[in-house]
């Protein structure tokens, strides 16, 4: 079952035996097939020069990639282009104007609109011009801070075709955040609305960005112009010297603008993530590099046909999925979208698949923590909808369980669909580890194997590959275009935070583990930092989650390590009931429950992953991503105050977890 704990590898813990082949049609058809691993592995420099000429080039590069001074790259080296030209005019310019580029839902029932490329390249200049009148130049910075309204897509295309690079915080962020990154990146126009509708109810954005400029003036920062879209009617505090309407200045602004192409290395987003000090790391993506890989993988993984496909991506735009998979590589490669403003279940629970159904939706792309929500109502709710339009389902954000995996499989996919289990990261920029779906077999749990032309590999403390059967950290072993250039403004945390743990080998070390299984597949085991250590054995949060989640029983589980006098470590899971276990075993799950999943853990596991305590609780402390913050479950194990909760999507939840009562296992 295990390793050698003291080899200081991961033990290795489930065992997946499917299997689901490609389907025939999609893989007769597929736009990447088994021959692109041998051309990669070939020449991997000519591989991603062929990529980046499905875009358009001003000029093109010199060199692929300037990798002369590690771990700092440069890819399409001498290159010139726009990336909103690419989103935007070129689908124009090639007579697809006419083609829906959005298709908007808002969350109240009656708002919607569909936007062409045609009319998003009217709008997207508009902004332009706009953002010029405000006196943004290139190479300034503009931070967004916005609902899922075409607004926000329009913001960002509009700062990448003036060269100004924007950081889009998501619309859930406290003030106090938002004023950290405007402060941080130095950001001179901010771009809000008044609010956006969260459960049918207007949530207000633009105090927010009121107090956060406040905050960043007397820090010595100061934003010159605010731009508000008008989108809920809200009553704001208004300052005539800052504040501008957006339909003001953007409406009445010419449609005609021409874009400049910059050099492939120009800045072209900063994207903060959460820092293990505190302070917000700042991604830095650039464009050429970044265009090249979110649309190639876009094409490859979801293998898109944009005359025929509606994709749809679940993300927020605050989040690097939402860059990546809803606007520059979506937009890029000219594909139809849904955009949606709400929650996936107001104003009643079906509302994803009534706009599935509506939109006939082909490519569906969300996140473990949603399908597992889904599953916790049952079944019942998507069977009422007719979902055969679609072809393709992803999952991004986390590992997805093996069961959640089969349920989104058999349920939302219908039984035939292909899941493309994707890993990557805000650093990565694009998609690296996945099924190609018209190439591989998916295996429920597992990423599988690198993309053609990505390295990556399993590895132990001293950086040497593991054997199959065996875990460890997941490192990538070879630059990739999308790839962060650095930390902005600190390049020595970049290297310290990425480079330094296997700086003799020269990989980037992801901060994940992971697992080679007995086919040398890729199981991602989530954050190193959520590895327990149980009687010397080295085990994965993520796996006995999943071990927990196969009882039909469960619908969600989060494990901790908390500290035990005998073995160390000893596992303590919270499991949230699925609703028909509730209603035939009550709220508490009965007072069996806890020696019923320890067992069944023991069954699929083995004993050394038994829980020690099991509590039923009514929903686990997530972010606003979505992410399972098992720091705080820690604190709750442990019997410690619980830490900081600024960052959960619902604070509250932790008082309920709080006082919640643990049943023991021990026997």
């Amino acid at each position: 079952m295990s390793t050698d704990p003291s080899s200081g590898t991961l033990s290795n813990l489930l065992h997946e035996n499917r299997r689901f082949e490609p389907p025939a049609e999609l893989a007769a058809h597929a736009n990447v097939t088994a021959e692109a691993y041998a051309e990669a592995e070939a020449d991997r420099d000519a591989f991603w020069a062929k990529a980046a000429e499905r875009l358009t080039w001003s000029q093109k590069w010199d060199r692929v990639l300037d990798w002369d001074n590690p771990p700092f790259a440069k890819w399409f080296v001498g290159g010139r282009l726009n990336a909103a030209y690419n989103c935007v005019d070129r689908h124009v310019e090639a007579g697809h104007g006419d083609r829906i580029a959005i298709h908007w839902v808002g969350e109240p029932l009656e708002d919607t609109r569909d936007l062409t490329y045609a009319d998003l390249k009217d709008e997207v200049s508009r902004a332009a011009n706009a953002l010029t009148d405000l006196g943004v130049e290139t190479g300034d910075r503009v931070a967004i801070y916005m609902p899922m309204i075409p607004e926000a897509v329009i913001a960002m295309l509009a700062c990448a075709r003036i060269g100004a690079p924007h950081t889009v915080v998501f619309g859930g962020f406290s003030a106090e955040a938002l004023a950290s990154r405007i402060e941080d990146c130095g950001a001179m126009v901010v771009i809000t609305s008044d609010g956006g509708y969260r459960r049918g109810a207007p949530s207000s954005l633009k105090p927010a960005v009121d107090e956060a400029r406040s905050i960043a003036a007397k820090n010595g920062h100061q934003v010159e112009k605010v731009l508000v879209v008008r989108r809920t009617g809200q009553e704001v505090d208004w300052d005539d010297a800052v504040d501008v309407w957006w339909h003001d200045v953007v409406a009445s602004a010419s449609p005609e603008h021409t874009p400049e192409a910059f050099d492939a290395e120009h800045p072209l987003f900063v994207m903060y993530t959460s820092g293990t000090t505190g302070k917000p790391k700042g991604i830095l993506h650039t464009t050429g590099g970044y265009l090249v890989g979110t649309s190639y993988t876009h094409w490859e993984v979801f293998d898109l046909k944009p005359e025929t496909d509606v994709y749809w991506c679940s993300a927020d735009i605050g989040w690097i999925t939402g860059h990546s998979y809803i606007v520059y590589g979506p937009l890029a490669n000219g594909a139809t979208q849904v955009l949606y403003e709400g929650t996936p279940d107001f104003p009643e629970r079906g509302r994803w698949w009534d706009v599935i159904e509506q939109h006939k939706v082909t490519i569906f792309y969300t996140a473990p923590t949603a399908i597992r929500s889904f599953m916790k109502q049952g079944r019942e709710i998507p069977d009422a909808r007719d979902l055969s339009s679609l072809r393709l389902l992803g999952s991004v954000g986390e590992p997805i369980n093996p069961e959640a995996y089969v349920w989104y499989r058999e349920v939302v996919g219908g039984g035939r669909t292909p899941v493309v289990d994707t890993w990557w990261q805000t650093e990565t920029g694009m998609i690296m580890i996945s099924p190609l779906p018209g190439v591989t077999a998916g295996k429920p749990g597992s990423a599988m194997t690198p993309l053609p032309a990505i390295g990556a590999e399993v590895v132990n403390d001293e950086g040497a590959a593991v054997p199959k059967g065996s875990g460890g950290y997941l490192v990538l072993t070879q630059p990739w275009p999308a790839m962060l250039r650095t930390i902005w403004g600190d390049d020595q945390r970049y290297v310290d935070t990425y480079w330094a743990r296997f700086k003799d080998q020269g990989y980037y070390f992801a901060g994940d583990g992971a697992k080679k299984d007995e086919d040398g597949d890729l199981w991602v085991l989530g954050r190193v930092d959520d590895v327990m250590n149980v009687s010397g054995h080295r085990l994965s949060t993520t796996e006995i989650e999943s071990a927990l989640v196969s009882h039909p029983y469960v619908a969600e589980a989060a494990v901790v390590g908390a500290t035990d006098a005998d073995t160390g470590q000893a596992v303590v899971a919270y499991v949230i009931l699925r609703e028909d276990a509730v209603q035939d075993l009550g709220a508490d799950g009965g007072e069996d429950i806890a020696k019923v999943l320890s067992d069944h853990v023991r069954k699929e596991i083995g004993p050394i992953a038994k829980p020690r305590q099991i509590m039923i609780v009514p929903e686990l402390p997530k972010t606003r991503s979505g992410k399972i913050m098992r720091r705080l479950l820690r604190d709750v194990a442990e019997h410690r105050a619980v830490g900081d909760t600024t960052t959960l999507a619902d604070s509250s939840i932790m008082e309920l977890i709080s006082a919640g009562k643990a049943q023991s296992t021990e026997d």
